[in-house]
């Protein structure tokens, strides 16, 4: 069948023929090989190669009550969206509080999330954005911060959730440039504990977390089948995330 192109189906969106998300499939997998940090290009790869994922998804978010409720209502996690303060002056351990640590902490922000462009369905280009907007509360749910060694962990978690072909990319190629004690401890015991937890947990998208904030670190992981984090103590200097 050959590609009529047509209009943009939402705000932001670039429609591609089949092979132009073949050649940016190909460019932004080289970028994103190249330089892990390159959230334009993983957010390009991740379009690009996970229409499949992305339908699955969306059936899962369907048929949960949760999720699918998600989908009507279409909440967007970003400063504007947050009560920032409130979210602060809330007790230690609370999912909101942690959550708030974690942004400060690594001096994140939701809002540097990249909009869906080349996503050629308007409800699957918000389950894409939705999963980009819930990838930091995962790292505070799994313990992980935002090094090259917190990111590959996500990635496995998350490659197991999503089956988005860009996560498991980025789980396997990611341990590349790690040094060899943590990539020991990355594979011994923080790729297993992903792993079975991606497995084990509920559809990370059929939560509203937006509803969590109040709820406990740990009860939060209980309800969703996040198992606790293994024991291994990280320490925070300079900038940077070290197995201790």
């Amino acid at each position: 069948m050959r590609f009529r192109p047509q209009g943009p189906l939402y705000p932001g969106h670039v429609p591609t023929s089949p092979l132009q998300k073949v050649l940016l499939a190909a460019g932004s997998a080289l970028a994103a090989l190249r330089d892990p940090y390159r959230h334009d290009m993983v957010a390009v790869l991740g379009e690009t190669t996970g229409s499949l994922a992305l339908q699955r998804l969306r059936d899962k978010m369907r048929h949960d009550a949760e999720g699918y409720q998600i989908l009507r209502e279409r909440p967007r996690i970003r400063l504007s969206t947050l009560d920032v303060a409130g979210l602060r002056g809330l007790p230690d351990g609370t999912f909101g509080r942690e959550y708030m640590r974690f942004l400060e902490d690594n001096r994140v922000s939701p809002d540097t999330r990249m909009p869906a462009k080349f996503v050629d369905d308007e409800e699957l280009a918000y389950v894409i954005q939705r999963y980009r907007e819930v990838h930091d509360l995962m790292h505070t749910l799994l313990g992980m911060p935002t090094n090259m060694l917190g990111e590959v962990v996500v990635k496995w978690f998350e490659a197991v959730q999503t089956g988005l072909p860009m996560c498991a990319l980025g789980a396997v190629f990611g341990p590349i440039r790690l040094k060899a004690r943590k990539l020991q401890v990355l594979t011994t015991e923080l790729i297993p504990w992903a792993v079975q937890s991606g497995l084990r947990a509920n559809c990370i998208l059929n939560i509203y977390y937006e509803r969590r904030w109040e709820q406990t670190v740990e009860s939060l992981r209980e309800e969703i089948g996040i198992l606790p984090p293994p024991s291994i103590r990280l320490e925070f200097s300079c900038n940077t995330w070290d197995i201790a």
